[in-house]
């Protein structure tokens, strides 16, 4: 699409120019995009060593700035006790602003509790198009651009990278292993499957996440993929975090 028009005149009268007097404003296309952010949180061991009082005291600080960006981000929180010793917690916020993201993390960082906790992986990413919508919009509308987000248990993140030869193929041939990858999902009904892009200069290029209510369908679905031809073009070595979704009032009480 050319957006602007570049022209020479060699009047003298006029002299050069650059751009066309165009008195109709360029009409830019709208691109519907959602900013997706992973953060993952470990709790320092001192915190379960301060008496029951002061911890409800400070959760209820940290819950009530939580609870302040509900209406500019769809939040999610999830608890990672027991099930991996990297993180303690994590929360999937999903919006169109980053100054909101920026925002209401420098904000619990500031609590009593912020000053606990310590941010193990943080990753940031952005849909191609508007896909996650809140519980109460369209929420019997699901494609390819439309998902309800949050509805599952478990929550199975995998940050990750194409190995170079996935960028030496055609752009047919990627589209015929990225349908065969979709194709097996397919046959999971009870799995959501989420792709959202990396965001800035990092080691990642994809971020997917599985929502499911059954761990079991999704280590079924992982060893499936696994045997795909696109999987021998992905670069290993990327943690896969398991998550159980439940109110951050539940996660926090997790910490101790």
């Amino acid at each position: 699409m050319q957006l602007v028009d570049l022209e020479k005149e060699t009047s003298e009268a006029v002299g050069l120019r650059l751009v066309s007097d165009n008195r109709d404003p360029l009409r830019f296309p709208v691109v519907e995009k959602q900013f997706v952010n992973f953060m993952f949180l470990r709790v320092n061991p001192d915190w379960r060593k301060l008496d029951q009082t002061t911890k409800e005291t400070f959760k209820a600080e940290f819950q009530n700035i939580f609870n302040d960006f509900g209406s500019s981000l769809l939040l999610f929180s999830y608890s990672l006790v027991g099930f991996d010793s990297k993180a303690d917690l994590m929360f999937w916020r999903i919006g169109d602003s980053l100054d909101s993201i920026q925002d209401m993390t420098a904000k619990l960082n500031r609590t009593s509790l912020g000053s606990y906790l310590e941010t193990t992986d943080n990753y940031l990413s952005v849909t191609k198009k508007m896909m996650f919508l809140p519980a109460n919009e369209n929420g019997n509308r699901e494609d390819r651009f439309h998902v309800k987000a949050g509805a599952k248990k478990y929550h199975f993140v995998y940050p990750c990278a194409k190995h170079s030869d996935w960028y030496n193929k055609s752009g047919e041939e990627r589209d015929a292993l990225i349908e065969e990858n979709f194709m097996v999902g397919k046959r999971f009904e009870n799995i959501k499957i989420h792709l959202t892009h990396a965001f800035g200069f990092s080691e990642q290029e994809f971020i997917i996440s599985f929502e499911t209510d059954e761990p079991k369908d999704f280590l079924a679905l992982a060893e499936e993929l696994r045997q795909t031809s696109a999987s021998r073009l992905t670069l290993r070595g990327m943690p896969i975090y398991t998550c159980r979704q439940r109110s951050l009032g539940e996660c926090l009480d997790a910490l101790g």
